[in-house]
């Protein structure tokens, strides 16, 4: 039996347990009348000790569980997980359901979510895993009977042995079953025979979300609990000089103010009275060496570092010398600007600190990292730290960061009391990790038969891995994995060199939906598009000759199709197209647009052709394009982030709108059914859509589109 201190401690409406990872017995251990079959995402285990981070759970009454330390950030995995087990163990969906570890050890990037990695890095383990364990209860069910375990088979959490009928359910089994070796192999079920993966299932987290019963970061409420609001100096790297409390405090229900290096916080009963108070300060602020940083002085220094090499990513062939020898070369530069994250559940976290423990309750994707600031913050050790996963109203890679939980128990560690610290929309838009600004130099030169013979690709930016994980650029020699994705292309070009110039600013800068790669495949699919006029070609024609990859080549050839491209088009309309092969996924995206002779854009109708390998549930799958698309297009048309007096312009939706609904074209989705390696979908649609849009206003207007949001380009005929 598992002693009361290593017992899981659930929490059933959040799906989130907390377990000691060394309190994870060995494969195949009964644990409190449960078989547990341990399996690692690919971290290497102790010879001395099992320790697994993750494990499959079978119960006395049959029923199925999973221990994951992914998170559920809206990418649908509480129900490609469950029917993933539901597959292979050949059980119910509604008798498997999927739990979260609690924060593990600092840098166990195994509990990260973001990058499209939760399927990718799952799906094989997973499989493995539950396959090994059906194996375990086959082999015991035919000791009890005697028989060949090939006499027997599973259905419904139970073992048949199909011959005499005998039955005997999953529950009955699992104590001799806990007394066998783990199989060495795993033998997985026949994709042929799959009766769950790949067919639709409706989200099992609907009902909840829908009802408002689901729990995310802004509903923890913990007895006692008050309020905080937040404001942080406007300055990039600014600090506080003084604040009078007096003013605050003489607001109803205002219960302190505290001051922190760089912000000022109230705490009060309420939200309404935390937000007065704070409006009633008159705060000092040391604007520090910043304050007269501008947007132009940014580019400026960008513009001036891409005159220099930088770190080759990739070199194959001479491709200067195939430019120079070119009969024709054509150049270009892009830019596309900071943006901000911006999800609808507004930044927040709350604290409870005491001198023997901390807790905290948040929605993030890296629950280690919150253990690790909190800790820190804390001035406790990590194992005196809790941390509650809620699920999260939008992440896009900001719940990667650790700001709000720093914040939230330096303010808690002033009371005795927990705190809810909740930004105001403002302080999410003006004190973001922004994507990086970019600035790419293209270069190429055109053979006789209109193709690249030679291809450059510079691209300058700040490091978003220097801040999260040094010493990759050590590795790498100076090249940024995450600026560089998406560079390489899909496309045989047979000489090619792409560098990258780290290039700093006092813009904070992290990782944003879609990452490195929405920018690259804007700037690589945009350039193909010059490089296809400048040939005189089809882009549809011109990127299928430089495909080689038969899976690339359809789904632009079902994207073309189902879009209907070539036939007519009413005036001022276009059809612009992108390919990617990103995050193990292939996709083509065709856009069809109309430009306004007043130069307004409107877009009617997207067309997506997704390869994205084995699809587990095709509903979420489809869902995920389009709100990728939608969330891709609303940077496209009118996401960006501006730098004046060091500090950010925009406020909130006002200034830095999403895309309204009156403005979402039509999406078309069309989903290749093929049962290779599962890909990444949360990202390849953000990524695409971009530059599909660019080459179709370039094709409705003759104007390229080389600078994004496309609000920067003019498009009003004189």
């Amino acid at each position: 039996m598992i002693s009361k201190k290593e017992q899981i401690r659930s929490h059933p409406r959040h799906g989130v347990v907390d377990l000691d990872r060394r309190a994870a017995l060995k494969a195949g251990l009964a644990a409190g009348g449960a078989l547990m079959v341990g399996f690692s995402f690919g971290r290497a285990e102790a010879a001395s000790s099992f320790q697994p981070n993750a494990f499959i759970r079978i119960d006395r009454d049959s029923s199925v569980t999973v221990l994951l330390p992914k998170c559920e950030m809206g990418q649908g995995i509480n129900t490609s997980i469950p029917m993933l087990l539901a597959e292979e163990l050949d059980a119910p969906l509604d008798q498997v359901r999927v739990v979260f570890a609690a924060a593990g050890e600092s840098g166990d990037i195994s509990q990260i979510t973001g990058g499209s990695t939760t399927t990718r890095t799952t799906v094989k383990p997973l499989q493995e895993a539950a396959a090994k364990a059906r194996a375990m209860l086959v082999e015991a069910a035919s000791k009890r009977w005697a028989v060949a375990p090939q006499s027997c088979t599973t259905q419904s959490c139970a073992v048949l042995h199909v011959s005499t009928g005998q039955r005997l359910s999953y529950g009955d089994l699992i104590e001799i079953a806990a007394k066998l070796p783990v199989p060495a192999k795993a033998v997985c079920k026949a994709v042929a025979d799959y009766s769950v993966v790949g067919k639709p299932q409706i989200r099992l987290d609907a009902v909840s979300k829908s009802n408002g019963t689901a729990l995310f970061g802004i509903d923890a409420a913990p007895p006692r609990m008050k309020v905080a609001a937040i404001a942080a100096c406007p300055v990039f790297g600014g600090k506080l000089r003084s604040v009078d409390p007096a003013p605050a405090l003489a607001i109803k229900n205002v219960v302190k103010v505290v001051s922190l290096p760089d912000a000022v916080a109230v705490i009060a009963d309420h939200t309404g009275a935390a937000r007065a108070g704070l409006a009633a300060l008159k705060i000092d602020w040391d604007l520090g060496p910043n304050a007269h940083v501008n947007q132009d002085d940014i580019l400026a220094a960008m513009r001036k570092a891409s005159d220099a090499p930088g770190a080759v990513s990739k070199q194959v062939g001479d491709a200067k010398g195939a430019i120079a020898g070119a009969p024709k070369r054509i150049e270009a530069v892009y830019q596309m600007p900071f943006l901000a994250h911006a999800p609808m559940e507004p930044i927040n976290c709350t604290a409870s600190v005491s001198s023997t423990q901390c807790e905290i309750w948040i929605g993030t994707q890296a629950p280690p990292s919150v253990k690790a600031a909190a800790a820190k913050a804390s001035g406790l050790p990590a194992d005196k730290v809790i941390v509650h996963n809620h699920l999260m109203g939008g992440g896009f890679g900001r719940k990667v960061e650790i700001d709000m939980v720093d914040q939230a128990v330096k303010i808690a560690k002033t009371v005795d009391y927990p705190v809810k610290l909740i930004w105001s929309r403002e302080e999410d838009i003006q004190h973001d990790f922004y994507r990086p600004y970019y600035l790419d130099r293209m270069e190429a030169g055109l053979g006789a038969d209109g193709k690249p013979a030679g291809w450059t690709h510079r691209i300058v930016a700040s490091s978003v891995m220097a801040r999260f994980f040094p010493p990759s650029l050590v590795s790498t020699k100076g090249v940024d994995l995450d600026a560089i994705e998406g560079s390489e292309t899909p496309y045989t070009l047979p000489n090619m060199t792409v560098d990258y110039v780290r290039q700093e600013s006092a813009v904070p800068t992290g990782f944003w939906r879609g990452v490195g790669a929405t920018h690259n495949i804007f700037v690589v699919e945009s350039f193909i598009d010059e490089c296809a006029h400048a040939a005189g070609a089809d882009p549809v024609a011109y990127r299928q000759a430089l495909l080689s990859a038969p899976r690339a080549k359809a789904v632009l050839a079902l994207a073309a199709e189902k879009a209907g491209w070539g036939s007519p088009l009413p005036a001022g309309w276009g059809r612009g197209v992108s390919v990617q092969h990103s995050w193990d996924t292939l996709m083509s995206q065709i856009v069809e647009v109309e430009v306004t002779p007043a130069g307004k854009i409107k877009v009617h109708r997207v067309v997506c052709a997704v390869d994205c390998g084995q699809m587990i549930n095709p509903q979420t799958v489809r869902a995920q394009v389009e709100g990728g698309i939608l969330f891709g297009l609303t940077a496209a048309l009118q996401g960006e982030i501006t730098i004046r007096d060091g500090r950010v312009e925009q406020t909130n939706f006002g200034d830095y709108p999403p895309l309204r609904i009156r403005d979402a074209p039509v999406i078309d989705v069309h989903l290749v059914e093929n049962h290779e390696v599962s890909g990444g979908m949360g990202e390849p649609p953000t990524a695409g859509i971009g530059p599909a849009l660019a080459n179709a206003v370039f094709a409705a207007t003759g104007v390229r589109v080389r600078q994004l949001p496309l609000s920067r380009t003019s498009l009003k005929k004189a």
